[in-house]
């Protein structure tokens, strides 16, 4: 029979698969700065200031901070 999976090769397992999942997003995202598509310096900006407030919110989750609300974003 086999092992039971621990909380920490759980947390690995799935911590592999969602940071290559969202590494893979962001390289989409990187995608949009082609000469196949227009954006405004304020529309780049905003993207960016929310992937850092993800980050930030995301991060602080782990110092066992008060969870914060995701907001959803929208150009």
């Amino acid at each position: 029979m086999a092992e039971a999976e621990t909380k920490h090769d759980k947390f690995k397992r799935l911590a592999t698969q969602r940071v290559t999942n969202a590494l893979k997003k962001i390289e989409l995202i990187g995608n949009l700065a082609t000469s196949s598509y227009e954006s405004s310096p304020e529309e780049v900006e905003k993207i960016f200031t929310s992937l850092q407030q993800a980050i930030d919110s995301t991060k602080n989750r782990f110092s066992k901070s008060k969870k914060e609300e995701t907001k959803k974003f929208e150009l």
